[in-house]
This record gives structure tokens, C-alpha cells and sequence, in this order.
């Protein structure tokens, strides 16, 4: 099974993608929990570019999430799914469809294009997007990186993009209302998964 979880920062992606990780485990479960950007050597070298380096244009954005996509597809996640583990990734090419496809104007199209390209087509079999009002993620998180940082209007335009993805693609990705206790959630998040699988 592979499961990526989406949504702003602040939504709790991490802690839910970490509480799934420890369920499936205690089922005796072999289970990777990884990052994008991420999730190998390269990968954090270019998350430090993407989210502490200086301002980029939005398709060069768009090249170094899919290059570190690349190579956290052909180092981490696909050998993992090949002897029969389990992936649970924080973010995957639903970021990229969000940020760059949409709130950046690039097209959805075009970045999922390139990112089928960098992954060699693998989708999750589940993507659980958790939805938080804007304002309230941004006061969770704190976070102070080059996306958060650019206001108010991003993070809202962002949490559309979420939004218009989850009608666009309503057989892979599962809606979550994340502003309850992350137990519940992870009892949700849990059930949901149990019933597509």
C-alpha cells in the first residue's frame, strides 16, 4: 500500500502520517515513512534550495520538486513497495499539482505531466488530504520557509488548489476535516483506508 498525505502546513500531515505508521506497524506490518521533499540525500539538498533559498521562477520550482521526486521514487519508495512494504509519504506529486500546478499557474496538466515523468506514473493507491481553515493552519505551523512566507493570499490560493485536486480526483484522494483531536482523525483516516483497500 502506498498513502500520501496532503495538505497545508499546519493541516497535521506529520503527526496523522506518523500515527498511521505506528497502526500499521502494530499490525506486524513492514512500513517506510518518508518526505518530499526529501526523503533521500539529494532530496534534502534540494529541500534546503526549495524551501530556505533564494526566490525562483515557479517552473524552475516545479523541476527541482520533480527531480527530488526522481530519486526518492527509484531509491526509497519503489524498492520498498517491490518487497512488500508499506509507504507512507508527507506530500507527494499532490503538492506539486497544488502549488505550482494551481496556485502558481502552470496548469495542472503541465506539472503532473512532468511529474509522471519523474515517477515513472506511480500514484498512491490513497492520498488523505487534510483540510484546515487557511488562517488556522498558519498560526499551527509558524513555519518560516520561502512558500510560507509568501502571506496570506498564497496560503489561500493553496488551500483551493486542494480543494479543486480533491473533485478532480475523487477515487484517490480522501477529504479530511483535520480541525479535531488527531486520534479522531487517525480513526477516520484509519477506517477510510480500510474500506478502499
Amino acid at each position: 500500500m502506498f498513502v500520501t498525505f496532503e495538505g497545508p502546513d499546519g493541516s497535521g500531515k506529520s503527526t496523522q502520517a506518523e500515527l498511521l505508521r505506528a497502526a500499521l506497524a502494530a499490525e506486524g506490518r513492514e512500513v517506510v515513512l518518508t518526505r518530499e521533499p526529501g526523503g533521500t540525500a539529494l532530496g534534502e539538498r534540494i529541500r534546503e534550495l526549495l524551501l530556505e533559498g533564494d526566490p525562483m521562477s515557479p517552473w524552475a520550482e516545479a523541476a527541482l520538486f520533480a527531480a527530488s521526486r526522481a530519486q526518492h521514487v527509484e531509491q526509497v519508495i519503489l524498492p520498498a513497495l517491490e518487497r512488500g512494504a508499506d509507504v507512507i509519504c508527507d506530500r507527494y506529486l499532490d503538492s506539486s499539482l497544488a502549488y505550482q500546478g494551481i496556485a502558481r499557474g502552470l496548469g495542472v496538466e503541465a506539472v503532473l505531466e512532468l511529474n509522471l515523468r519523474a515517477t515513472h506514473g506511480l500514484l498512491p493507491d490513497a492520498t488523505v488530504l487534510l483540510l484546515v481553515d487557511p488562517a488556522v493552519a498558519a498560526a499551527r505551523s509558524g513555519a518560516t520557509d520561502r512558500l510560507e512566507r509568501e502571506g496570506d493570499g498564497f496560503r489561500s490560493r493553496v488551500d483551493a488548489a486542494y480543494r479543486e485536486l480533491a473533485t478532480r480526483f475523487p477515487e484517490r484522494i480522501l477529504v479530511v476535516e483535520a480541525d479535531r483531536p488527531p486520534d479522531e482523525l487517525a480513526r477516520e483516516i484509519r477506517e477510510r483506508l480500510r474500506e478502499r483497500s
